[in-house]
């Protein structure tokens, strides 16, 4: 025993304090530092009229299908000079993507219906940075699409994008929605376009809407249809 300590217990002592000094030099191992990856938001912009430029936020591509830039851009070619003093409903709408271009290009009023929470709150956002004249509903297209024709005072313009029948759960959308035209008042309607898989055949006619124009874009396709 070192002549420094008087007693058996001193010795001990120093050696514990010693072995509690020794513990905390250890080098502990840094915490593991968690980064929070941020989703990468998506845009677009409205390619035409008054609005053009601004910038206009989409889903994921887990949520909703965006309509083509090259899509839109036909359709808005074909209608432009028809939106004024029309309204315009954009049926499964998404962010309002065809909504808000109709509404640059001078329609009335613009309606989009959405019914998946996600897009519908990203259609909402739109709205409001775009024009109060921008409705945004959060609905199922069948049940809530007959009373916004019916309360109509001003002539329609109805463009529909459903989601493609490949995604699960919408195998027979197409079906669904050509019967629900034929059952549906369309007195105010003065032209109904129609986005879909160009692997589907349209019908030639919806009631007294006769298809009087098709245009394919790869997988997708619009048939246009005239009272």
């Amino acid at each position: 025993m070192n002549d420094e300590f008087i007693s058996v217990k001193d010795f001990f002592n120093h050696n514990e304090k010693r072995k509690k000094f020794l513990q905390k030099q250890e080098i502990k191992p840094p915490k593991e530092k968690i980064k929070k990856i941020k989703e990468t938001k998506l845009y677009t912009n409205i390619e035409s009229g008054k609005y053009k430029g601004k910038k206009l936020l989409l889903p994921s591509l887990t949520t909703t299908r965006s309509t083509k830039s090259i899509v839109k851009s036909c359709v808005f070619n074909v209608i432009r000079e028809d939106l004024r003093d029309k309204i315009f409903i954009e049926a499964f709408g998404g962010s309002a993507l065809m909504a808000a271009e109709a509404l640059s290009n001078y329609a009335l009023k613009a309606y989009a219906i959405e019914l998946d929470v996600k897009a519908y709150k990203i259609a909402l956002e739109n709205a409001k940075n775009i024009d109060p004249n921008l409705e945004v509903i959060h609905a199922n297209t069948f049940e809530i699409l007959p009373q916004l024709i019916e309360n109509s005072k001003n002539e329609i313009i109805l463009y529909l994008d459903p989601p493609f029948d490949i995604r699960e759960g919408f195998s027979d959308i197409y079906e669904k929605i050509y019967h629900f035209l034929e059952n549906l008042d369309l007195k105010t309607l003065n032209l109904i376009i129609f986005e879909h898989h160009s692997t589907i055949k349209t019908p030639e006619k919806i009631q007294n809407f006769q298809k009087v124009k098709e245009k394919k874009f790869g997988s997708t396709s619009l048939s246009f249809y005239a009272s």
